[in-house]
């Protein structure tokens, strides 16, 4: 499937993938977060070839997540800006950094960490209920159609989820047989 048919999917993830889903990108939005908003400064920091990062900038700014500003007149330079929504990812790249630096280290700890500026203190990037501030696993959430879904789908979806729900239920029954 190639990612702009995945974006036209009725899938959040598969949407957002449509808009990050490269390793480019999610450096170039890492490096937005620290600061940099000038184009010859994200290709000093990340060593990408100038097409490459003009192609990934223009998506980020088509896709509402980066704004383009001018800030030289003679020659034009722009730099680029994070907008509320470009905001918004902060949680999801911390929850990345948060996964690497937990499964893919070499013992030596964290090559970098966040800190909270209200305390000073180290954090490690966690999903909690907003409601009862209980941490969400896979074992105590679920995924369900929601509004945007429309209900031919939904119906689909339930009736594939049932599906291999017996599937599995069916492979994990004793067998009655000895081998």
């Amino acid at each position: 499937m190639r990612w702009k048919e995945a974006a036209d999917q009725y899938c959040s993830i598969a949407r957002a993938l449509g808009v990050l889903g490269d390793r480019w990108t999610l450096l170039i939005m890492r490096e937005a977060f620290s600061g940099v908003r000038r184009f010859d400064d994200f290709r000093q920091h990340l060593g990408v070839a100038r097409n490459v990062l003009t192609d990934r900038l223009q998506r980020l700014v088509d896709a509402g997540v980066l704004e383009r500003r001018a800030y030289q007149d003679n020659p034009p330079r722009h730099e680029y800006r994070l907008t509320e929504a470009g905001r918004d990812l902060n949680g999801v790249l911390l929850a990345l950094m948060g996964w690497g630096d937990r499964w893919l280290t070499d013992g030596s700890g964290p090559p970098m960490q966040v800190v909270h500026r209200g305390c000073d203190q180290p954090i490690t990037p966690a999903l909690v209920c907003p409601d009862c501030g209980e941490p969400l696993t896979t074992r105590n959430t679920q995924l369900l159609a929601g509004p945007g879904l429309p209900v031919q789908t939904a119906k689909e979806r339930e009736a594939e989820v049932e599906r291999i729900r017996a599937q599995h239920a069916q492979s994990e029954q004793p067998s009655n047989t000895e081998a």
